[in-house]
């Protein structure tokens, strides 16, 4: 079902060249924590997360989450970018030494 929209305005200050206002420390805090979980939790399940990353501060915040996991776990989680708005977070591959 598509619902149409009337009478929609911006608010001054809000236009899309303004950008998102940051987040508080408490919000950054409780974001984190949540990616940790849910990012966590689907690496556990797959090996790997895609999350978007719009932002260079989101991209930040993704990797420090990848830190926190590697340092959690024991076990190294990396970051990719796949392309300009989405970010892959997987387990690296230990390998065996060869004889």
């Amino acid at each position: 079902m598509i619902r149409d929209l009337y009478n929609v305005r911006t608010l001054p200050g809000t236009g899309e060249d303004d950008g998102v206002p940051p987040l508080t420390d408490e919000e950054e805090r409780r974001y984190r924590a949540l990616l940790f979980t849910e990012l966590g939790n689907e690496i556990a399940d797959t090996g790997q997360a895609r999350y978007p990353a719009y932002t260079p501060q989101d991209r930040r915040r993704l990797v420090d989450v990848a830190h926190r996991l590697t340092t959690h776990w024991g076990q190294e989680v990396r970051v990719e970018a796949e392309d300009l708005t989405r970010v892959r977070l997987y387990l690296a591959v230990r390998r065996v030494g060869r004889s």
